[in-house]
Parts: C-alpha cells; sequence; structure tokens
C-alpha cells in the first residue's frame, strides 16, 4: 500500500477552503498502482459469492467497474436523479453542505444478489449510508461496503450501517 500512498495527490483547498482532497486520478494513471487496487480489493471479496457490485457516482464507477470485472459481477450505477434511462428509486439523504439524492435502476438488484457497494474514498459517510439504504431496500441476500481510502479523522465509519462489512485499503 506504501506503493499506491506515494500516488496520491493532496489538493489544497478542494472543493473547499481548508479541505485537504486525496485524488486517486493520479493513482488511476499509474498502469503498476491500478493493478494493485484492482487485486487488492478483488481479493477482498474472492470468496463471497458476489453477484453486483454498486459504484457511487463519479469516482466510484473506476474502482467498481474494476472490482465487478474482476470478480465476475454485474455492475450498478448509483446515479444523481435524472441520469438513469429506466425506472428508477431514489434516496434523499443530507451532507455536510445541504441535501442530495442518488439513485439506481429499480430492477438493478434482486433478492438473490450478494451485492459490494464500493466508492473512493469515506469521508462522513452520508452518501455511502444512503447508498445501502438504497441497494438494501430491494433485499440482496447480504451487502458489503467498500472504499479504496478512509479518513479516518472525519468520522464517517460511525455512520455507516453496523450490519454491513466495511472495507478500506488505506486509512488516514
Amino acid at each position: 500500500m506504501e506503493y499506491i500512498k506515494s500516488k496520491i495527490r493532496d489538493v489544497i483547498d478542494f472543493p473547499s477552503k481548508g479541505v485537504i482532497f486525496k485524488d486517486l486520478t493520479t493513482v488511476f494513471k499509474d498502469p503498476r498502482a491500478l493493478h494493485i487496487i484492482s487485486w487488492d480489493l478483488s481479493q477482498l471479496y474472492r470468496d463471497k459469492g458476489i453477484t453486483k457490485v454498486v459504484g457511487i457516482e463519479s469516482r466510484g464507477f473506476i474502482g467498481g467497474s474494476i472490482l465487478a470485472a474482476e470478480l465476475g459481477a454485474g455492475f450498478v450505477p448509483a446515479r444523481k436523479p435524472g441520469k438513469l434511462p429506466a425506472d428508477t428509486i431514489s434516496i434523499s439523504y443530507d451532507k455536510e453542505y445541504g441535501k442530495d439524492v442518488i439513485e439506481i435502476h429499480r430492477d438493478a438488484i434482486t433478492p438473490d444478489d450478494i451485492v459490494v457497494i464500493h466508492d473512493d474514498v469515506l469521508a462522513t459517510g452520508g452518501t455511502m449510508a444512503a447508498a445501502y439504504n438504497l441497494v438494501k431496500s430491494l433485499n440482496p441476500k447480504k451487502i458489503y461496503i467498500n472504499f479504496i481510502i478512509e479518513i479516518s479523522a472525519l468520522g464517517g465509519r460511525p455512520n455507516l450501517p453496523q450490519d454491513a462489512q466495511v472495507d478500506s485499503l488505506i486509512v488516514y
């Protein structure tokens, strides 16, 4: 993981003053780093019977798609309203700076599915908690939660459901 950490770029005052943003685009563009992330993510769930990976817009699409391909699972995008073409279900949730909404296709998850919900970074946990509740409303067999980076000082983990296994590759 030290190699991956060396490729993460800190962007000062983004998206607002006082924030140090952990930019993973510098990880994704590095072939070795991308391979390591791909391998390490997939090893967490290789024996879990995963059938679907839900990736949260937008950086969660990258790691989520990679994880789905590595596991031979389907990929489901969790998007902002109005971006998905068919019948959707949605959930509203609170973020640091107001409310937001995410949605998925109503037929994306079935009761036979075992799901990993993936996003790039765990900060406060609001978006992931909402995605979890959205997926859970479709009654899959099991739900796992996954991040590439967890920023523990922001206290996101306690905001996540206690009945889901939560994994992060890197914890700051």
